[in-house]
C-alpha cells in the first residue's frame, strides 16, 4: 500500500459535498494542475453513474472527502508537496474502481475540463 494513501479512507466521507468539491477544484487547479482536476472529475462521474457498486461509491466519496480537506497527511498549503498525498489517493481510488471508468465517464470528464478551462486540446491530459 502507498504510504501517502491513508488507511480506511472511507472515514473522510463526512467531508464530501458537491459544493465543497467544486470550491476545492477552483482552488486546486492553479496549485495541483489539470491532472488532479482530471482525476477528480473521473471519480465524480463514476460516482454519478447509477451502475457503480455501493462499495465503490463509498470509496470514491471518502477519497473526494480526503481531497477536499486542506490539512491531511501532507497539508495542501506546502509548495510542491502539498498535493502529493491527494494525487496518490486519487490514483489509488481510480485503480480500485477502474472497471467503472467507462468511455462515457472519460468523455464527460474531458468535456468538463474543456468547458471550465477552455482547453482546446484536452488530449494534453494523460489518459488514465
Amino acid at each position: 500500500m502507498n504510504p501517502l494513501v491513508p488507511r480506511n479512507i472511507e472515514k473522510y466521507q463526512k467531508h464530501y459535498s458537491d459544493s465543497r468539491l467544486l470550491s476545492k477544484i477552483g482552488k486546486t487547479f492553479r496549485k495541483a494542475g489539470i491532472k488532479a482536476v482530471h482525476l477528480v472529475l473521473i471519480l465524480y462521474y463514476v460516482l454519478a453513474d447509477k451502475n457503480t457498486p455501493k462499495r465503490h461509491k463509498a470509496l470514491i466519496i471518502g477519497t473526494l472527502g480526503y481531497f477536499i480537506l486542506p490539512f491531511d497527511l501532507v497539508p495542501d498549503l506546502l509548495p510542491a508537496l502539498g498535493y502529493t498525498d491527494d494525487m496518490a489517493a486519487l490514483a489509488a481510488c481510480i485503480k480500485a474502481v477502474y472497471d467503472n471508468v467507462t468511455p462515457a465517464v472519460k468523455h464527460n470528464a474531458r468535456q468538463k475540463l474543456h468547458t471550465w478551462f477552455g482547453m482546446e486540446d484536452c488530449g494534453k491530459v494523460d489518459e488514465i
